[in-house]
């Protein structure tokens, strides 16, 4: 929960993780207090798409980058209607933004939209320390929101675990939409929204795909009323382990054999589908420069992620699974998580990070082209 003044850059703030570890700073954005999950970033740039990204929903974003703010705001890059991140933690942030697109600067809207954030932070040393005893619960205060740190230290200890959360149909949309197919339409995909970003139904878009995206809540009656040739789940936030109706959704879609695609959230879902389990990971891949290989095709890519889970399914061996045999066909090159699955007897793949890539990289964008070609192959 977040309450809020705008900010002036010199009001005194603080962060407070829960083990105790305590970061003083200044009020950067809204004041007042929020909590949320806290993780890092490791993007040098496109922190307008992260901080949009709803799979950030409940989580306070730590910029390992030191100067964040250089470009500003605009009206083109966000990746949804809102910032979604509870709260924003930053070293430097930029006092003037420089670039011909900005029309405000990111201190006005974090206070426009009531989201609290902090600067003036050693951001290196929370991330080591991050690193070292994993993601936790964290809490940001300034203004009147400064009592003693035991007072907010309790605070924080009482704000609810990532772990164990259900939180997609927090940020899917409540009403079903269309995007259009770019040029002639070619085929129909029906878009299980469980957090997803305004770039992905553009990237299928641009090749000819019409997108229904349809709410969280949607029932396998609803996807096959717009016939779709495929079907793709989305990313989004929470704790896989708790999403069983998406889980029902995606194995019902298997029974019938469309061609499915699920990106982050969505690959988890596929993973649990297929009978794999999923796990917390300590701190997560979040950012723009993550090196995962394609076992596939051998092919190394830097790539987007935002993942707090993954899925626990063997390297090392195909898997026999209720729909046929399941390989993991993507491995992150850090510490060979599990960055893609893929089903051998049915057309199904997913991914672990995000193809679409908006603010970049673009390395993994042939990954709608491998969904089209899914399609094809069934339609011929």
């Amino acid at each position: 929960m977040t309450t809020s003044t705008r900010g002036t850059g010199k009001v005194p703030a603080v962060l407070v993780l829960e083990d105790g570890r305590s970061f003083r700073g200044r009020a950067y954005g809204a004041v007042g207090e929020t909590f949320g999950e806290a993780v890092f970033s490791t993007g040098m740039t496109g922190y307008q798409e992260t901080l949009t990204d709803p799979s950030y929903h409940r989580q306070v974003v730590v910029m390992t980058a030191p100067h964040i703010g250089n470009t500003g705001v605009n009206d083109e890059d966000p990746e949804s209607k809102k910032i979604w991140v509870s709260g924003y933690v930053v070293r430097d942030p930029a006092r003037v933004p420089s670039n011909w697109r900005s029309v405000r600067t990111l201190d006005d809207e974090l206070s426009a939209q009531g989201v609290v954030g902090i600067s003036g932070v050693d951001t290196r040393a929370l991330t080591r320390h991050l690193r070292e005893r994993g993601a936790m619960r964290v809490g940001i205060f300034s203004g009147d929101a400064l009592p003693d740190e035991g007072t907010l230290l309790a605070k924080v200890r009482q704000a609810p675990e990532m772990k164990g959360a259900n939180l997609s149909a927090e940020v899917a949309t409540e009403e079903a939409y269309v995007v259009p197919a770019i040029g002639t339409k070619k085929f129909t995909v029906a878009a299980i929204d469980l957090g997803i970003k305004g770039m992905t139904p553009h990237r299928m878009a641009e090749r000819g795909i019409e997108v229904h995206v349809l709410p969280a809540t949607a029932t396998v009656e609803d996807i096959y009323a717009v016939e779709p040739d495929g079907v793709f789940f989305s990313n989004g936030p929470g704790d896989p382990a708790t999403a069983e109706h998406p889980v029902a959704l995606m194995q019902a879609v298997l029974e019938r054999q469309t061609p499915l695609f699920g990106i982050c959230f969505g690959n988890q879902i596929l993973g649990r589908a297929l009978g794999f389990g999923t796990f917390k990971l300590k701190y997560g891949h979040r950012g723009i420069n993550q090196p995962v290989q394609d076992r596939v095709t051998g092919k190394v890519e830097v790539t987007a992620h935002n993942h707090g889970f993954a899925v626990d399914a063997p390297l090392d061996k195909v898997s026999d699974t209720p729909y046929g045999r399941a390989e993991v066909s993507h491995v992150c090159l850090n510490d060979n998580v599990v960055e893609g699955l893929q089903l051998l007897d049915r057309p199904a793949f997913s991914v672990q990070y995000h193809p679409e890539a908006a603010a970049g990289p673009h390395d993994a964008a042939y990954l709608f082209d491998r969904f089209v070609s899914l399609m094809e192959g069934q339609r011929a």
